[in-house]
């Protein structure tokens, strides 16, 4: 059977399997490696052997990051490190400003923390701000929503472009500083857009106390942690693998010594995160050990589904890279922005039509991978911009069935048509505006 119909079926299957069948990414992403592997008429033994060769070759360069990056992030969400993080910043910008103090707040704690996540922690303090400051709370909602948004795409140690680096070969170094470069002004383009529309629309449900929230932050006040500590286990592992990156570009071709190994050491995502884990502990040292040891459970409850999906990923590519699909694609490495917005289109379709971008990053990833060479994209910045262009797709755009979309509506008090004109427009404007500057970058340093 032609090879790009085989791709063809098996996307419409894995988007049908998550939007009809409800079936979970995992079990989706390992039949669509099997249905692959079966109509491009490799043996059974060979498709079950490539298969497990990518799960664990996946999970061998990212299981302990996930797991450590994780742990780190519930250690802020259960000790209020978040909300320390979004009153210092808060601060620093001042309160008329605050909006976009909610921006950077929700840029920040994304990077460990699963959007979802911080965007329900930090609801209530929106609705606080927006009391006290007259500001329609659709503004503080968007513009904390596109700032978690941004970095939950595009910033390593965030699971989706995490996965990205590993499934493409790409230096994890490399993508988190381009990352952020992109990420940054994606995010205040979110916040650009929180400012402008938001002013011309008010929440259409009553706000309602929360009654269990409260009683939970009066519960947690003890394990408030001081700014230092809140804001330690997360820029310390960014320092070290942004120095290692650095350190070792090619460009440089500095010779070895005591401090350059001990950077490159300390640098290796595994170990940068680990200290963040240990920094993570000694900020939740208030709590009792056992409290302490339940946090990292759960954690790796979290991660353990989170591992699981990124390793199917790593099969699904394995087996399309063992069919050698590039030679069977009409495209050509002289196509100069083609194969950026090949991999950018693949994720944007996979994001709008089955919700979860993770899932959308992770299956864009797989299918680009044995494209990179036919395409041009073997360079590290190359490589690098693909992950890039990826997570710009797979924020556009989130919608009605997305999960996220429920809960910034939700939790914001927005009906489904506000949240539509706010929430899902500036998603549209932040991908667009991802994929514009990924282009500028591969066009200049590629």
């Amino acid at each position: 059977m032609n090879v790009f119909i085989v791709l063809l079926l098996v996307i419409i299957f894995i988007i049908f399997a998550t939007i009809k069948l409800k079936t979970h990414p995992l079990f989706s992403l390992i039949i669509a490696a099997l249905m692959a592997g079966g109509m491009l008429g490799m043996k059974c033994e060979v498709i079950l052997e490539t298969i497990a060769e990518g799960f664990g070759k996946t999970l061998s360069s990212i299981g302990l990051i996930i797991a450590f990056g994780t742990v780190i992030g519930i250690f802020l969400e259960k000790t209020n490190g978040t909300k320390v993080m979004a009153n210092t910043i808060l601060k620093i910008v001042g309160l008329k400003r605050s909006p976009l103090a909610m921006n950077i707040t929700g840029f920040v704690v994304s990077i460990p923390v699963f959007c979802d996540s911080g965007f329900i922690i930090l609801s209530s303090l929106n609705k606080a701000l927006s009391k006290k400051t007259g500001i329609s709370l659709v503004v503080f909602a968007v513009a904390l929503a596109t700032g978690l948004y941004a970095s939950h795409v595009f910033v390593p140690p965030t699971p989706g472009p995490l996965a990205a680096a590993a499934v493409l070969g790409a230096d994890l170094g490399l993508v988190m500083l381009l990352g952020l470069s992109v990420a940054i002004p994606v995010s205040l383009v979110g916040f650009l857009w929180a400012n402008y529309i938001g002013r011309k629309l008010v929440s259409g449900l009553e706000e309602k106390d929360d009654v269990d929230n409260n009683s939970k932050s009066e519960k947690e006040a003890e394990y408030t942690v001081s700014t230092l500590s809140a804001f330690l286990p997360l820029m310390i592992p960014i320092l070290f693998i942004a120095l290692k990156s650095i350190l070792e570009y090619p460009g440089f071709q500095l010779k070895p010594n005591s401090f350059i190994n001990t950077i490159s050491f300390l640098g290796n995502p595994t170990i940068a995160l680990l200290i963040g884990v240990v920094f993570a502990f000694n900020m939740g040292r208030k709590a009792s050990l056992k409290i302490r040891y339940d946090w990292v459970v759960s954690a790796l409850k979290e991660a353990g589904l989170i591992v699981l999906i990124t390793g199917a990923g790593g099969a699904f590519g394995s087996v399309l890279r063992a069919m050698d699909i590039a030679n069977y694609i009409p495209i050509k490495a002289d196509m100069l922005f083609g194969g950026i917005l090949i991999a950018f289109f693949i994720a944007a379709v996979l994001k709008t039509a089955q919700g979860s971008s993770t899932v959308a990053i992770i299956t864009a990833a797989a299918i680009m991978a044995p494209l990179l060479p036919s395409l041009g994209l073997e360079t590290p910045i190359s490589k690098a911009c693909t992950v890039l262009a990826i997570g710009a797709g797979a924020m556009t755009v989130s919608h009605v069935n997305d999960s996220y979309f429920w809960v910034v509506s939700q939790f914001s008090n927005m009906d489904v048509k506000t949240a539509l004109k706010s929430q899902t427009v500036a998603t549209l404007f932040q991908g667009i505006t991802g994929l514009v500057l990924v282009l500028g970058i591969q066009y200049f340093l590629g």
